[in-house]
């Protein structure tokens, strides 16, 4: 529970401080967002009402601490680009894409990933594991929009797989919603997978040459029953480290892969505000996205500490010595040092 606790304390004050350096980042960025809204035309009168109502009249001190009192509130204000509509209502209405589209590309980095690794680590030396030795590192060397634009060519304009920008709606079909989602989060998932792939394996044969894998044997264990039940639990800790990192990213929104496949995501949404310079739009983003990999990093210490109790059992005996360490205390008695 203390543990937990901290956690919790430090992520708030990490998300606090990001939207302190995010409101005032995008404050600095010359350019004028009203000016930008109204137009050319637009009359002094009209400039100023506009300023008034953003709020942009007032110190920033005061700007921020009226902002982040509404964005706890729910009151995440109006966007300035799409004529005043309500931006809470406009994340509520991409997150559910971002959302599917981030677990999709989750799925398949699992069940690419974890296999392939066991495969290759199990059959060290094998023509498998050279071939997965030889194709990781070119699989991580692929951007994803090259993937994207790959697909696009081969499935959906050779193969006929789907149509290229013809998005589906989720309220409309959510089965042809699916089925579009299906080569962007590929084109997310691959070249993560390689990466899972390349940390985890490398694990795997750490831990099979350890002793307590080779006293196992010496008990008469099989090799099947010492790799999941033993090596795998020790051999993810750093594989999961790096897929806490990648499930931060795809959370956040793939703001590439939405711009390929057109898709109307939360990642698209921040590239047209930032574009069009609405302010409010792009504070509320840039804090979700925070929230995404801050919450991510969160979940994946935690995970850590399920997997592997020691890491906190040996946090705290250190908390433990240094608190409760006694010093010798010295006596002088003629002329001798004595220690009680």
């Amino acid at each position: 529970m203390r543990f937990l606790g901290a956690r919790l304390i430090i992520t708030l004050l990490t998300l606090l401080l990001v939207s302190m350096l995010t409101f005032a980042a995008f404050t600095c960025i010359p350019g004028d967002p009203v000016s930008l809204a109204l137009g050319i035309e637009a009359t002094d009168e009209q400039i100023a009402t506009m300023r008034a109502e953003l709020g942009l009249d007032r110190s920033l001190p005061v700007r921020y601490g009226l902002w982040l009192g509404r964005f706890l509130t729910g009151n995440w204000g109006n966007s300035v680009r799409f004529r005043g509509a309500a931006i809470a209502d406009m994340v509520r209405e991409r997150l559910p894409v971002t959302s599917t589209l981030a677990f999709l590309a989750l799925f398949f980095i699992i069940i690419i990933a974890i296999p392939t690794a066991l495969l290759a680590a199990r059959r060290e030396g094998s023509f498998l594991d050279r071939a997965v030795s030889t194709l990781t590192p070119i699989t991580i060397s692929f951007p994803g929009f090259f993937l994207g634009v790959l697909f696009i060519w081969v499935f959906g304009l050779i193969l006929k797989c789907f149509t290229p920008g013809a998005y589906v709606s989720y309220q409309d079909n959510f089965g042809g919603f699916l089925r579009y989602l299906l080569f962007p989060a590929l084109a997310i998932a691959l070249p993560n997978a390689a990466v899972v792939i390349k940390f985890l394996r490398g694990s795997l044969l750490q831990q099979l040459r350890s002793d307590y894998v080779r006293t196992a044997y010496s008990k008469g264990a099989s090799q099947t029953w010492v790799l999941y039940h033993h090596v795998l639990k020790n051999a993810f800790i750093p594989a999961l480290t790096v897929l806490g990192m990648i499930i931060g990213e795809i959370f956040s929104g793939s703001i590439v892969i939405e711009q390929v496949f057109t898709i109307p995501g939360i990642g698209r949404l921040l590239i047209a505000s930032i574009t069009s310079r609405d302010y409010p739009l792009i504070q509320t983003l840039v804090v979700y996205i925070a929230c995404m990999v801050i919450l991510a990093n969160t979940l994946v210490d935690i995970g850590i500490q399920w997997l592997d109790p020691r890491i906190r059992v040996r946090s705290c005996s250190v908390v433990y010595r240094r608190h409760t360490e006694i010093k010798p205390r010295t006596t002088q008695t003629n002329g001798e040092t004595l220690e009680k």
